[in-house]
């Protein structure tokens, strides 16, 4: 309560309130004052609030202070019973109500006054029923709910525009150097005009570059979309490649399965998902929820001061040693051998720890099942781009060097043939040279007599058309070629499939008799395993039992000794008690004089004879003083007139002085004037 005290203290000595207090006369502030104070913190919170509180009738100070609070959100300590008095207390002005309120406003000031800015437009107003039944009153008041979301949004972005520390001079500088480069610019295009307008047909070059420009965009749109359908077609091989494995692995489980295989893994499937979905995820998710509680509540509370921790270490030491109380005392009433049912509990608990490891288990082994299918699908979609495949045997791999061999010799004619393509291809590009000049000639010739003809660009344009469809014929091939490169992957997939059935039904046939021998393995292990659960939780039922009997002598014992410590400081401080009184009653009773006056009666009884002879003259005092005040008050008023009319006196004197001389000075200069 005192660093409580002395926290309110200095904060209002602070600023805004500048109030000059100390702890003593802080601590002698009466009701009035008090509630004062704390309209005037919370007026410094909320403008509205700052009023005097002798204009207002109690009750209403009080409605309103209470109204501000809990828009403030702030929780008196306590049960139903202790808000009353939280509200009566707060009416009268009560320190153990008004203190605590001050140290939580002071805490978090700056918090609160934008809360309370908040709350003036964010508190819904409500309105009844009946009266939403009315069009007019049913549009405003969701026009009204629109705004409030609106300021929410708008507030949220100028509280993000704080925090990003942006400010307007940088705005402002950004915007004159980009104005900066903008006339820069301007002057650039206007002095390249000026160069282009000099030279001739400067019109047709730029509608030319114009053209080549859109040309050049549409190009590399054609491009982006030809990666695109590239990359949808990589996605639609992966994704036929994943449909695949799928399928294989279905008819691999259908043909090797049963129907009541079937339902009893569906059984398994379900019952461990409504497992999951009914006791480990609600269980997780409440304790998620309780985490991101408390650490809500953790980040909303104020910086914590060293104080602080220590109060809630104490806070937390005094919990840990009721809970350890209320446990001895659970442990002392409660009997294992009257419980029938304790065993029964224990391997019911022992079994649910159990089920929650194995479910843990499970669902990590699912996952990691799911990540070791991704990187299988990652790989072969690899070794697919790559054009892998499986490992040669010893006569597929002679087969691949009789190939090789001849693909060699193939290699060495086609190489003499690109020989000679190679210098035929010389003697073609040398023509292509020259028919390019003679075709670069007759253009120019065309173009002039297309400029005569008033018909310029028409056989550009004619060009870009023949060019235009040539391209659209080479992509309609190429897609037709893709659809029928895909049916036949999609035919040869199937023949596939149909040998790999054919050649793993042997296969089938003996994995089904190994599983049928790996479920009677499975049962056996299941009772054995059974077996051995039970076993377990006997011995772990009486191991337990034998724990908390040892656990309760221990404790019982630390209890008994420290009665034993605790009864022996008690009688050592009664010992030294009855040692002091024999001593005060020795020096009481003893005839020496000097000796009685060491005894504490002896001293107290001087003391306060002191404090009464003390007490009388200064109630004498008092009373010369009340005889004389009237009479001294009567001369302090003449002595004031008195010295009043003194100085009037004084003044008028001065003047006089002043006139006297003015005068003088006046005559001087008029017999020196009749001198001269």
């Amino acid at each position: 309560m005192g660093d409580q005290i002395q926290f309110i203290v200095e904060k209002l000595n602070q600023e805004p309130f500048r109030k000059n207090y100390n702890l003593i006369s802080f601590d002698s502030l009466e009701s009035l004052q008090l509630l004062q104070l704390l309209s005037d913190v919370l007026g410094e919170i909320d403008p509205k609030h700052a009023v005097d509180i002798r204009e207002e009738l109690p009750e209403q100070t009080a409605k309103r202070m209470l109204n501000l609070l809990g828009i403030l959100k702030y929780k008196p300590p306590g049960t139903v019973s202790d808000l009353s008095a939280f509200r009566q207390g707060l009416v009268t002005g009560s320190k153990a109500v008004i203190h605590p309120v001050l140290h939580w406003l002071l805490q978090r000031t700056n918090e609160l006054k934008t809360r309370a800015y908040l709350a003036r437009f964010l508190v819904k107003l409500e309105v009844p029923a009946e009266f939403l039944q009315d069009d007019t009153v049913a549009d405003f008041n969701k026009q009204y709910e629109e705004l409030m979301e609106a300021f929410k949004n708008l507030h949220k972005e100028h509280e993000q525009l704080k925090i990003s520390g942006l400010s307007t001079a940088e705005i402002r500088r950004d915007i004159s150097a980009m104005e900066e480069e903008k006339d820069q610019l301007a002057k650039r295009v206007e002095r390249l005009k000026k160069r282009v307008e000099t030279v001739q047909n400067h019109q047709r070059m730029l509608e030319i570059a114009r053209q080549l420009r859109s040309e050049k965009e549409r190009e590399e749109s054609l491009a982006q979309q030809k990666q695109e359908q590239k990359s949808q077609l990589f996605h639609a091989e992966q994704k036929l490649q994943r449909a695949q494995v799928q399928l294989k692995e279905m008819q691999h489980v259908v043909a090797d399965s049963k129907p009541e295989s079937l339902m009893k893994k569906l059984e398994e499937e379900i019952n461990f998902n409504s497992y999951l979905l009914t006791e480990k995820i609600p269980g997780e998710m409440e304790s998620k929820k309780s985490s991101v509680y408390y650490l809500e509540k953790v980040v909303a509370e104020p910086a914590m001061t060293q104080a602080d921790l220590a109060a809630l270490e104490s806070e937390l030491d005094e919990v840990n040693a009721q809970i350890n109380q209320l446990i001895e005392k659970r442990m002392i009433t409660y009997e294992p051998t009257d419980s029938k049912f304790s065993m029964y509990r224990q391997q019911a608990s022992i079994m649910s720890r159990k089920k929650e490891a194995k479910a843990e288990e499970l669902q990590a082994a699912k996952e990691e099942m799911s990540s070791l299918e991704r990187q299988r699908e990652q790989k072969s979609s690899q070794a697919h781009e790559l054009e892998g495949s499986e490992v040669l045997t010893e006569d597929e791999f002679k087969q691949y060097v009789n190939k090789l061999r001849s693909k060699n010799t193939l290699y060495k004619k086609k190489r003499l043939e690109i020989a000679e393509i190679t210098a035929e291809y010389g003697i073609l590009q040398r023509t292509e040279e020259l028919l390019r000049q003679r075709h670069e000639a007759i253009q120019q010739q065309l173009q002039a007599i297309e400029e005569k003809k008033g018909i310029s660009g028409y056989s550009y344009t004619q060009e870009e058309l023949e060019r235009v469809s040539a391209v659209k014929s080479e992509m309609d091939e190429v897609k037709g070629q893709t659809l029928d490169n895909m049916s036949e992957m999609v035919k040869k997939l199937n023949a596939m499939v149909a040998e790999k059935k054919a050649s793993l039904a042997p296969v089938i046939k003996e994995l089904r008799q190994l599983r049928q021998s790996c479920q009677e393995l499975t049962q056996e292990r299941d009772e054995k395993k059974i077996q051995y659960d039970s076993c377990v939780a006997g011995l772990e039922t009486n191991r337990s039992a034998l724990e908390q009997e040892v656990k309760g002598l221990l404790e019982e014992c630390a209890q008994e000794e420290s009665n034993y410590r605790y009864i022996n400081c008690m009688k050592r401080n009664l010992e030294i008690q009855l040692q002091r009184a024999k001593e005060e009653m020795k020096a009481y009773v003893s005839p020496d004089p000097q000796e009685r006056r060491r005894a504490v009666r002896e001293q107290y009884t001087r003391i306060i004879l002191e404090q009464e002879n003390l007490g009388k003259k200064l109630r004498e005092k008092q009373k010369i003083v009340r005889e004389s005040h009237g009479s001294n008050m009567k001369q302090m008023k003449m002595w004031q007139d008195f010295q009043q009319l003194m100085e009037c006196k004084r003044d008028c004197f001065l003047k006089q002085q002043n006139q006297a001389a003015i005068g003088q000075i006046i005559q001087e200069g008029g017999k020196d004037r009749l001198v001269l």
